[in-house]
């Protein structure tokens, strides 16, 4: 299933926010599990970001129609698509939605070409040839309209499926993990693309992921979702980049969080400083409405602590602890090291560092935080 039916011609002309989603769905689910979500999609890439589990998919199988919550309204620009409280709940057939499943879900039988024409039957056969060579010439895949899906690559299996969906001009676009079968490269092919033709067609579109690079190439703005419930939504650089409840930091691969002390404010120039986990090692954060005393979780990202092998001299960093290498891994293009400064902190490396620093497990080396790496996460409900 690629769209499930067309804008109308009229409306190609329509304002770029007249296609705004919004979403406020409440859904019990047996055993338990329970979406409470809301959601208000402007005409760009918005990004569901979260573990399995969390209620991406639930979203959007709601929006598509494919599931109907049990209270709450969704609506695109003023065109109702579901309301409890009113019992309207339009078809799917007819709620001018493209949704593109993680399966693909493309015809076998069909070439490529027929794919695409499948939900542009209503049209006259000049127009609708016409519709799918420009949709075939915009997505790179002219040369393969003759052949079937098994004769595909997983990247052109993945442009015949986008081109199905929006070769109906539908006015909002669904898509659930598009690219996780996908090799990097064509991975960024594929997301410039889908930004250009979004640039000029200015729909909603909800974009499913749990990879932080796709968030971060992608969304224009990104919802954390974890156990059907919104944890966090604002541009990716702020969400990822800057968590401020710890399950953000971990979905955003924070890997060193730790218990802390408040000692002192140094509130003339905006920072505070914390005592790690019991231990005698001080970082200086920023500050915040904390008093001495009160105990609070700071989150560094291992990529954003540097390390050397001699003691660093003359920065504008405040924080520099001494260590001694525990262990080095290689981990895909990066090297995962362990270093114990008292507590231990986890650090990302270039294999090209490794190799210059000479590093080996036993060394003494210091690492190097900036006092804006340091993340103060909100205390955790109870």
């Amino acid at each position: 299933m690629g769209a499930v039916t067309a804008r109308t011609a009229g409306d190609a002309e329509a304002p770029a926010d007249q296609y705004a989603l919004s979403a406020h769905i409440r859904k019990r689910f047996p055993g338990g599990f329970e979406l409470a979500a809301e959601l208000d999609v402007p005409a760009s890439i918005t990004v569901l970001f979260g573990r399995s589990g969390s209620g991406k998919t639930t979203v959007l199988n709601c929006v598509a129609g494919l599931v109907a919550p049990d209270a709450g309204g969704i609506r695109v620009g003023e065109r109702v698509l579901f309301d409890a409280e009113r019992k309207l709940n339009v078809p799917v057939v007819r709620r001018h939605v493209g949704y593109v499943f993680q399966d693909l879900a493309l015809f076998p039988h069909l070439t490529a070409e027929q794919n695409i024409a499948y939900g542009l039957g209503r049209l006259a056969a000049s127009e609708r040839q016409w519709s799918v060579r420009a949709i075939l010439e915009q997505f790179r895949i002219l040369h393969v309209a003759a052949r079937r899906p098994a004769e595909l690559s997983g990247g052109e299996r993945q442009r015949v499926a986008l081109a199905r969906s929006l070769v109906i001009g539908p006015q909002v676009l669904l898509l659930d993990e598009p690219l996780a079968a996908l090799d990097l490269p064509t991975q960024s092919q594929l997301i410039e693309d889908l930004r250009s033709w979004n640039r000029e067609h200015a729909i909603p579109i909800l974009y499913v992921t749990h990879s932080q690079r796709e968030a971060f190439a992608l969304g224009e703005r990104v919802v954390v979702l974890d156990e059907g419930k919104i944890l966090a939504q604002g541009p990716p650089q702020e969400v990822l980049r800057a968590p401020r409840q710890e399950m953000v930091a971990q979905l955003a691969g924070f890997e060193n969080i730790f218990d802390a002390c408040v000692v002192s404010h140094q509130a003339t120039v905006g920072t505070m400083t914390c005592r790690l986990e019991k231990s005698a090692v001080e970082l200086e954060v920023p500050l915040a409405q904390v008093a001495p005393g009160a105990g609070v979780r700071v989150a560094i990202h291992a990529g954003d602590i540097l390390m050397a092998v001699e003691r660093p001299r003359g920065l504008s960093a405040r924080n520099v602890l001494a260590g001694r290498l525990l262990a080095l891994e290689q981990q895909g293009i990066t090297v995962h090291a362990r270093v114990d400064c008292g507590v231990i902190f986890q650090v990302r490396l270039t294999p090209g560092a490794r190799e210059s620093l000479q590093l080996d497990v036993g060394r003494e080396v210091w690492l190097v935080v900036k006092t804006y790496s340091c993340h103060l996460l909100e205390p955790e409900p109870r």
